[in-house]
């Protein structure tokens, strides 16, 4: 055979492998759209009477509205788990992104630059991308402040959330806190006070209100004024934005006195008792909450023959053992315990 007939046949051979080739993706594309349209149909239509397919959300199934065939049951709902009759309630209900607080000045809606100075991977920026960084953080602050008012309630919320974590106060307080804050500061009741002050009187208030409260001299003690710019500020804010502040019950201090204590749970129990049956009697009236409270724990130890000391429970409550010797007596004879 001659070279020129080698190579005629070599491309008439190329040639019949190409046809056969493209033939065999045509079909194998004609069998794929079959198979689609196939699935396709079933999906939509019953596969006993070809009947349409009705979604029944409340049984999770799919059933033929024709015969009532069950074609698929269990189907997984990826949708959120509660309902919503309105965009503000859809708002309010969505989980997606942070959540907001009162907390911060914005409420935790602006973007943050973080102060470490590494790429995504963790490796540190040179000199040059540092500098860059610091300008941009330096550009993030000022604009997250776009007035005077911002500036101000930035650094309330500051020193509100400072002196929550100094007294041990749950979010919840705190948040109640900057709410009783940013009233007094769109009622301008700020001019002629510190921020401070109104900061401090608005945890105080606050801590109260949720039934957690903190004593006067404890406050005192974590916040930047004295006390009494602190007390004179309290009454202020109380008046002016008519809060609902319930004089101090000693039983919402009479739990964190005990957690200084070893007494049993006869002691605890006595205690609380001996506070609810002279509730409303004259031993409340004027005295002060937490030294009431501590006088009914050293007078439950009494009854019960498991006394802690007048002088662990005065260095537990923080207050003097002459105030525990002046009111325990009267507790028991309010409660007409012997």
């Amino acid at each position: 055979m001659t070279e020129t007939t080698i190579r005629e046949y070599s491309t008439e051979l190329a040639g019949t492998k190409s046809t056969e080739t493209a033939a065999t993706e045509t079909a194998a594309t004609e069998t794929a759209a079959t198979e689609t349209a196939a699935t396709t149909s079933r999906a939509t239509t019953c596969p006993e009477c070809d009947g349409r397919i009705q979604e029944d959300a409340a049984h999770a199934e799919r059933v033929c509205v024709s015969c009532g065939l069950v074609v698929d049951e269990e189907a997984v709902d990826r949708g959120p788990e509660w309902r919503a009759f309105d965009a503000a309630e859809k708002d309010r209900k969505s989980r997606v992104g942070a959540p907001t607080t009162k907390l911060l000045h914005d409420e935790g809606l602006s973007s943050v630059i973080d102060w470490r100075n590494t790429d995504a991977y963790g490796n540190a920026l040179n000199s040059r991308q540092r500098r860059k960084m610091h300008r941009l953080r330096t550009w993030d602050e000022r604009f997250r402040t776009r007035d005077h008012s911002e500036r101000n309630l930035k650094q309330a919320l500051g020193e509100i959330e400072r002196m929550g974590s100094a007294l041990g106060l749950p979010d919840d307080v705190r948040e109640t806190a900057s709410v009783i804050y940013r009233r007094a500061l769109e009622e301008d009741l700020l001019p002629g006070r510190s921020i401070e002050g109104v900061a401090t009187a608005s945890i105080y208030a606050a801590a109260r209100q949720l039934h957690r409260p903190r004593s006067i001299d404890e406050v005192a003690a974590v916040s930047r004024v004295d006390e009494m710019e602190f007390k004179r500020t309290y009454r202020y804010i109380n008046r002016e934005l008519g809060l609902a502040v319930e004089p101090a019950d000693p039983l919402d201090f009479i739990e964190r006195i005990l957690d200084g204590l070893d007494v049993g749970d006869e002691t605890r129990y006595r205690a609380r008792e001996l506070l609810r049956e002279s509730s409303g009697t004259a031993v409340f009236n004027g005295k002060s909450p937490i030294g009431l409270a501590a006088a009914a724990i050293y007078a439950a130890g009494q009854l019960t023959g498991d006394a802690p000391t007048q002088d662990a429970i005065a260095e537990a409550a923080d207050v003097s053992t002459v105030t525990i010797r002046n009111r325990y007596t009267e507790l028991l004879d309010a409660a007409g315990a012997e």
